[in-house]
């Protein structure tokens, strides 16, 4: 499967160091086999650092791998209460989970506003799914372990305009 990933700088060799903590899967690399999804995460964060580079960076990725019994996988078919409480725990850090791939749907900024709502007790977790549904979810995949990212090939960088 082709994944994609946008980023103001190109990344031939992800290094889980540099990846962000206290994010929708944890810390890890963040892929998505939407092209689009990855040139508007480039861009957010292209304006959020203020600088002129922005690209995509494609990778391919054996599928098979997300059904292998030698890693240890989290797969959200789409939003759940499950997954809901996942990602808030993760943003939290609080989630004490590892695993060396997730895969399941962006809480995007978009979606962030149902998130908040949710996690102030404002609005019940089915309310927030029923909210959530109303928005076209795209899927991210996420690398947490050295494991599953020597299974990731990188192919090219695309610099965006």
């Amino acid at each position: 499967m082709k994944l994609y990933h946008g980023s103001i700088v190109g990344v031939e060799k992800p290094d889980l160091q540099k990846c962000r903590l206290a994010t929708d899967f944890g810390q890890g690399f963040y892929t998505t086999t939407s092209f689009e999804q990855a040139e508007k995460w480039a861009k957010i964060k292209q304006k959020r650092s203020k600088v002129k580079t922005a690209n995509v960076t494609e990778f391919e990725f054996d599928e098979g791998l997300l059904y292998s019994a030698n890693y240890k996988v989290r797969h959200f078919e789409k939003a759940t209460k499950e997954w809901l409480e996942f990602v808030i725990s993760n943003r939290r850090g609080i989630n004490t989970e590892t695993f060396d791939l997730v895969m399941g749907p962006v809480a995007n900024d978009a979606l962030f506003a149902t998130i908040l709502l949710y996690e102030q007790n404002v609005i019940s977790a089915d309310a927030a799914i029923e909210q959530l549904k109303a928005h076209s979810l795209f899927d991210q995949l996420s690398f947490h372990s050295e494991k599953a990212l020597g299974n990731l090939k990188f192919k090219g960088i695309q610099l965006l305009r």
